[in-house]
């Protein structure tokens, strides 16, 4: 074996050890969009949140993965369902 995999061999098993022993080399830490908050808030699936605040699925899924931004009056709907989200059950 050459030196080059003999070094690759004891850096993984380095790297094995400091999983096991908790030792993280990067931590990597995931926001929730204020759409996906909302919807947990009210307590619906995708496709109830998407039905009772009046866009498609597909719409819902971009605000949620961040890829759009919801604008005017949907981000208005956003907040009252984030913070009152009985209000919007109330509507189910």
């Amino acid at each position: 074996m050459d030196k080059e995999m003999e070094q690759f061999g004891r850096d993984l098993l380095q790297s094995v050890r400091e999983m096991k022993a908790g030792k993280a080399a990067r931590v990597t830490r995931v926001e929730v969009s204020e759409a996906a908050h909302a919807r947990q808030r009210v307590g619906a699936s995708q496709s109830e949140f998407a039905k009772l605040i009046g866009v498609s699925v597909r719409t819902l899924q971009e605000w949620e993965q961040g890829r759009r931004e919801p604008t005017g009056a949907a981000r208005t709907l956003l907040r009252v369902a984030e913070q009152h989200p009985e209000a919007l059950r109330d509507l189910s």
